[in-house]
């Protein structure tokens, strides 16, 4: 693989290796606008696999994936950007694809917190190598930020996809549901940081995460986190639903991830 980014030097890499996330600043600061765009006009038109949640004192968490295909500013960044190499250097891989895309938006007064979860569970992939890069487009305090529970990548588990209200997303999954860290938060070395705009996060598929709500009553919480992995994935026939569901891709278990919805950026 080629040198890494300048901004992604040797300690940045071990550090995202021995702790399953890491806070790369400023990397991505010159895109926050083009994805601010792309974000109001995935809201207005939101696509078909969108989760838009509302509490009962007005505060809204929308969610929605895979529209980079139909949202110009979205395809300019995953494709044109230092996204793909950033991910790349992380990974140490030879190359980068795009496994899909998730805007995450809270906005002001949201009372909705992410649960705790891993991400790999729910996605039709195994791959050695992966990288999620949780772009922050608003200033985040550290109690609003998304949290990482550091080294939970190399604990060798995987937990119960789940549902908001903490129900399996598929009935008779054998997997054990996620430790309740919050009850027990002093015995894990939990991650956050305080960001700005073009700040991101990078952090592997297993890497065990949540967020807070978003309290804030001036300012939202607008993330664009692509997900990218490396040399060697494969599609995998979880038995059940995965999120995204990718309903189109007829690939067999254990074949490469490749084909039109997971293109090769770099590499």
């Amino acid at each position: 693989m080629s040198a890494p980014l300048a901004f992604i030097d040797e300690t940045t890499i071990a550090s995202f290796e021995r702790d399953g996330a890491v806070l790369v600043r400023g990397c991505l600061r010159e895109w926050v606008d083009t994805l601010r765009r792309g974000i109001e006009y995935n809201i207005a038109h939101p696509g078909p696999d969108v989760r838009d949640y509302r509490d009962e004192g007005g505060g809204r968490f929308f969610g929605d994936y895979c529209n980079w295909d139909r949202i110009p500013e979205y395809r300019e960044f995953l494709f044109e950007s230092p996204a793909a190499d950033i991910a790349r250097a992380l990974m140490r891989s030879r190359s980068a694809r795009l496994f899909h895309e998730h805007v995450l938006i809270k906005e002001t007064g949201t009372e909705i917190p992410t649960p705790w979860h891993q991400d790999l569970p729910y996605y039709c992939v195994d791959s050695e190598t992966s990288c999620s890069l949780w772009l922050a487009l608003d200033p985040v305090p550290a109690e609003t930020c998304a949290e990482f529970v550091a080294g939970s990548h190399r604990w060798g588990t995987l937990f119960r996809p789940e549902r908001f209200n903490r129900t399996p997303l598929n009935e008779d999954d054998p997997l054990e549901s996620p430790p309740d860290i919050d009850s027990r938060r002093e015995d894990y070395d939990i991650l956050r940081w305080e960001l700005e705009p073009g700040d991101a996060i990078a952090f592997t598929f297993r890497t065990l995460h949540g967020a807070p709500p978003n309290r804030s009553r001036a300012v939202r919480r607008r993330a664009f986190s692509s997900r990218w992995v490396g040399e060697g994935a494969t599609y995998a026939d979880r038995g059940g639903v995965t999120s995204p569901p990718f309903r189109e891709v007829r690939l067999a278990h254990g074949a490469p991830l490749e084909g039109p919805e997971f293109p090769l950026v770099r590499g």
